[in-house]
């Protein structure tokens, strides 16, 4: 493949990822390092429905601002009590402010959690991921992004993704449209190629990173191509992402051969295993030169 077929915009953004259900995030008023937490609970009544049961928990970074904890109508005082004193919420907790917390750089703060009651299934729905793989000056390289992943607390290195936004079923589309949001890279469709094809039938040709709990499933394309040496300086550190959709990104290019050590994205692992099968079963060409 040429080089022409990639193109490198530069595009830059600079905005939060706030794409949470229950947890919100605004730039910080006191430039400290988190170094421990305080809490001091204020809880109301069963009885006093007009009030929500609510908790607060002061950071040394926002000590003019607690972060507030509050219960969605129909949560206990017994179900509340158990949720900010689980192990879960407090490992939370911690993640955030560990070396890749996303509170560690102080770009960030911590303002409101609500606690809801959990539903049965998480219905997401489907979505696409690419694993790019450029080759330049005999080294290949992956393609990755960094973000912000509230659930977890930390800044995520993981493929280029999205959602299906609607049902069209435009896979191919959706992961060349991604690419193009996410790192600045334009993608010919016809170049991408379907690993999640090469799955049995009776799997959908899909992946379910969670099926317990969520029904997300996953089809995972790969983009191979050969560029100049510069194309490959361009891109690491590139920032780029939809303000509009709250995405603060930045592409991450890292070797080939070290990307199953690089991340712990089960997008990034799953196309490496599909990637690598598939070369040894004899189902995809080496790359043109």
């Amino acid at each position: 493949m040429a080089s022409h077929i990639l193109q490198v915009s530069s595009s830059m953004s600079l905005h939060q990822q706030l794409r949470t259900l229950s947890k919100t995030l605004s730039l910080p008023s006191h430039p400290h390092r988190l170094r421990s937490l305080s809490s001091n609970c204020k809880m109301s009544t069963e009885t006093e429905s007009s009030s929500p049961l609510t908790h607060s928990i002061t950071l040394p970074t926002q000590l003019a601002e607690p972060v507030q904890i509050v219960a969605a109508p129909g949560i206990s005082d017994f179900q509340f009590r158990t949720a900010i004193n689980s192990s879960l919420f407090k490992q939370w907790l911690k993640n955030l402010q560990t070396e890749t917390g996303i509170l560690a750089n102080n770009a960030m703060s911590l303002k409101r959690v609500l606690l809801q009651v959990p539903g049965i299934v998480f219905a997401r729905g489907p979505a696409v991921a690419i694993l790019i793989l450029l080759e330049s000056e005999g080294e290949t390289y992956a393609v990755l992004t960094e973000q912000v992943r509230v659930p977890v607390g930390r800044l995520s290195l993981e493929l280029p993704a999205g959602m299906l936004d609607d049902d069209k079923g435009d896979f191919v589309g959706t992961a060349a449209r991604e690419v193009e949001e996410e790192t600045g890279i334009h993608l010919n469709l016809e170049d991408m190629i379907d690993l999640t094809a090469f799955l049995e039938p009776s799997t959908g040709c899909r992946v379910f990173p969670s099926p317990g709990g969520c029904d997300e499933e996953i089809s995972l394309f790969l983009y191979r191509g050969h560029v100049d040496r510069e194309i490959i300086t361009q891109l690491q550190g590139k920032e780029t992402g939809l303000r509009d959709h709250g995405e603060l990104i930045k592409v991450r290019v890292v070797s080939y051969k070290n990307l199953w050590r690089m991340t712990a994205d089960s997008k990034v692992l799953m196309a490496i295993a599909l990637y690598e099968m598939a070369m040894r079963e004899g189902l995809l060409l080496q790359s043109k030169t």
